[in-house]
């Protein structure tokens, strides 16, 4: 929420800087995410009243305006705004004036006509992202003052990051009165005046949902005057706090919600048939809403109808059908109270995101409808006119939140915060804050206000205690605990030696959400339909995730479009799959990698990464396991991956993962670019590790020989490596492959793999004709089940 720190201290005016106050602000749990002026910089822009207007001799698009500015003579000034008239007051830049982007004002000729000055848009001062013509001041604006002066533009808007449960801040009044709270300073809240009808003219109301709309209040406006203006100090308070100026009758509820917290609507009443029902939709039931969306409402959605149909999206958005236009004359003010329950999530349902639904969700005050149903009325007569009648409240008592007494002990109060904090501090600071305190002998009983939906319990009221105490006055104190080491088997791999193993080869550690983008999760794992969430938080992260590679494809898009070329990253998380017994979640490790083989650097060349560049980082990790060669790649095919470079990764024949490239098709379609590697393993199968055993080291010497062969190239280093060491015996302690070639010399359709094999006895040494025995059998074993020949 944006909050204008001049219109605060109109307020509470407590005696610190706008610095210390969003320090506050801050400590106290509203958090303040940035202050920024309420204007840019400029200077030399002063009212001007346009006083003579003559075409340009030698432009039909240009004006020759003279404009009094409050000196000795008026200015000619060149301007081709289409609302410049005689009478009008705008803001006007002097010679040697600077604009916002440091944009000078100079004299000049414009189609040969002098202009000594510019009439300014609101635009031009950096006060709106975009303008039709040039800012209207008031007509009873002095010629010559200061524009910066008249606007009050030397002001701090303060962006509020407030938490779900404080809803009660998401008025101006809220939040003056957690500043005077903890300035101990006086609380100026609005008179509470009520205006009386002058018209007997009233519009019923029916709640036929008493749950979830348990009060309405309403009331008929007559005569208001369509061409009133909203006045410059109201629409200016509207655009710090990022609300669009859309006439007085719609500014009016909008500022009421900015002041008290309390939505609004207005309805043209001659648009109206027979009476407001606040009801569920009915199947089949249609509305066109403000923005020019239909929507077809089911049957839990809560709406504002009348005798005809819906009219609204009860607590979320009006409709076309009653809205206001340039020819209402008379309005029906609607000021409701609606359930959290009732709102929550409604809006995301239709795509969409209000004002209105925010508070309505976090809760609005049960018992500030009619204060804010006088609060619009005299405002709005004062802007435009018109004859008010009677309040009409609709309220089911028996629905309306109850206030219930907590019972506050000093001892717990003492327990939780470490510290005796003295009784007539914690009396002022809960009255202060509107509660109802009560003494009693060992305790006290605290009654909350209407607004605060988040006191419930007594933990509530410590809390509340100790940020207007002040968090940073409560002792520090340490903690006593029993040490404990905990159990490390010996038999698992923990899951920081996997992080860590990843971040010595260049990884960094991503987190990213559960829920996923559908289009992502339909690419990647297209075979597992996923869970979809019935209120997303918006439409890209709508389902639960079946694999990590979604959310870590995003994040690699990301950094792409953010100029990082050589990107590492892994997360492990829970997969969420959805089985016909309920949902499996299981843990799992993955990761992505992009780029150049090796950062940068001038000893090496430059290469992009391949699939086996990933593929030994993969087997770094599952050689913690102990045991590497229970692991095997074999080539297989993924939906998601490229087909002549993936493989599924098994441990004794039993699936526990995926590798490859991501499939071309795929990586264009998600925007990725160049080629993309992923994995993914399943924690629960990679984590059993063999426990170290001692194993005797022979005392006799090793003996080595090399053998090159050709076989086809379909055979695989990993089914030869096994063919080896079946035929090598017990004395074959190693297998190295250290060559591969295919080229000159070799058939077309074989290849050559060079193998060392290494061979030790533990009872003797090995002879020459002993080693030459072993390494015939295993060419012949070769020869047998390949077809491979010696290559000499």
């Amino acid at each position: 929420m944006k909050v204008s720190e001049r219109w605060l201290r109109e307020w509470v005016d407590p005696t610190v800087s706008g610095a210390e106050l969003a320090a506050q602000l801050t400590m106290a749990g509203l958090e303040v995410d940035h202050v920024e002026p309420a204007a840019p910089a400029f200077e030399s822009v002063v009212v001007g009243r346009v006083v003579g207007l003559i075409p340009h001799p030698d432009a039909d698009r240009l004006r020759v305006a003279t404009v009094d500015v409050g000196g000795a003579e008026p200015l000619q000034i060149v301007c081709g705004a289409p609302n410049v008239a005689v009478g009008l007051c705008a803001p006007t830049a002097l010679i040697g004036a600077v604009l916002p982007g440091g944009f000078a004002i100079e004299p000049s000729r414009l189609r040969g006509v002098e202009s000594r000055g510019m009439l300014c848009s609101a635009k031009e001062l950096g006060l709106a992202e975009s303008a039709d013509g040039l800012m209207a001041l008031p007509a009873d604006s002095r010629p010559g003052q200061n524009v910066r002066e008249l606007l009050a533009l030397d002001d701090a808007l303060i962006e509020i990051e407030l938490t779900p449960n404080r809803g009660d801040c998401l008025g101006m009044e809220g939040i003056a009165r957690e500043v005077a709270t903890l300035n101990h300073c006086e609380f100026r809240p609005l008179p509470a005046d009520s205006v009386p009808p002058v018209v007997d003219a009233t519009f019923p109301v029916t709640l036929l949902d008493p749950a979830d709309c348990p009060r309405y209040v309403g009331r008929v406006i007559r005569g208001v005057d369509p061409a009133a203006e909203t006045p410059l100090w109201m629409r200016e308070r509207l655009r710090r706090a990022g609300v669009r100026s859309l006439g007085p009758l719609v500014d009016v509820t909008n500022y009421v919600m900015l002041e008290l917290g309390q939505p609004m609507h207005a309805f043209d009443l001659g648009r109206l048939t027979g009476g407001i029902e606040v009801r569920r939709a009915r199947l089949g039931e249609r509305l066109e809403l403000l923005n020019g969306v239909v929507v077809e409402p089911d049957v839990e959605t809560l709406l504002i109808a009348d005798h005809h149909g819906p009219l609204a999206l009860a607590g979320i958005m009006g409709g076309e059908i009653s809205s206001c236009t340039d020819a209402t004359r008379d309005v029906f003010l609607e000021s409701a109270f609606f359930t959290p329950a009732s709102i929550a999530g409604r809006a995301r349902r239709y795509g969409l995101q209000t004002d209105s639904s925010y508070r309505f969700e976090r809760g609005v005050d049960s018992q500030l409808q009619r204060r804010a149903a006088e609060r619009a009325t005299r405002l709005l007569l004062d802007i435009a006119g018109g004859q008010p009648g009677p309040i009409v409240e609709a309220v089911s008592p028996e629905h309306l939140p109850t206030e219930p007494a907590i019972r506050l002990r000093p001892e717990r109060l003492c327990k939780l915060l470490g510290m005796d904090v003295p009784a007539a501090e914690v009396e002022e600071i809960l009255r202060r804050l509107g509660m109802a305190v009560a003494v009693e002998v060992d305790h006290w009983l605290v009654a909350p206000p209407s607004s605060r939906f988040d006191l419930a319990l007594e933990v509530d009221l410590i809390e509340e205690i100790a940020r207007i105490h002040g968090y940073d006055r409560l002792p520090g104190n340490r903690p006593l605990s029993r040490m404990e080491m905990p159990p490390r088997p010996e038999g698992q791999v923990a899951l920081e030696r996997f992080k860590e193993t990843l971040a010595q080869r260049g990884f960094q550690e991503a987190i990213t959400y559960s829920f996923v983008d559908p289009v992502f999760q339909r690419c990647l794992d297209p075979e597992r339909p996923p869970l979809a969430l019935a209120n997303p938080i918006s439409a890209d992260l709508a389902v639960m995730r079946t694999s990590l590679w979604p959310g870590l494809v995003k994040t690699l898009v990301y950094n792409q479009k953010r100029q990082q070329s050589r990107i590492r990253l892994f997360e492990h998380g829970l997969n969420f799959v959805p089985e016909t017994d309920g949902l499996r979640q299981e843990p799992y490790l993955g990761g992505i990698a992009t780029g150049s083989a090796l950062p940068e650097q001038w000893g090496t060349p430059t290469r992009p990464m391949d699939f086996f560049d990933l593929k030994a980082d993969v087997e770094a990790l599952l050689a913690l396991a102990g045991e590497p060669e229970a692991f095997a790649f074999v080539a297989a095919t993924h939906p998601a991956l490229h087909s002549g470079q993936s493989a599924r990764i098994e441990r004794a024949g039993a699936w526990v993962g995926w590798l490859g490239a991501l499939h071309p098709r795929l990586a264009r379609e998600l925007d990725v670019e160049g080629d993309a590697f992923l994995f993914e393993l399943r924690l629960e199968g990679v984590r059993t590790a063999r426990a170290p055993v001692f194993r005797e080291l022979s005392r006799f010497p090793a003996s080595r020989r090399d053998i090159s062969i050709l076989v086809d190239k379909a055979a695989t280093a990993r089914e030869l490596q096994a063919c080896i060491r079946r035929h090598g015996g017990e004395r074959l302690r190693e297998v190295r492959l250290f060559d591969l070639y295919q080229g000159k010399g070799v058939a077309e359709g074989q290849k050559s793999l060079t193998f060392g094999l290494i061979l030790q006895d533990f009872s003797h040494n090995l002879t020459d004709s002993v080693v030459d025995e072993t390494v015939s059998g295993i060419i012949a074993g070769l020869a047998s089940q390949f077809g491979a020949t010696l290559r000499v």
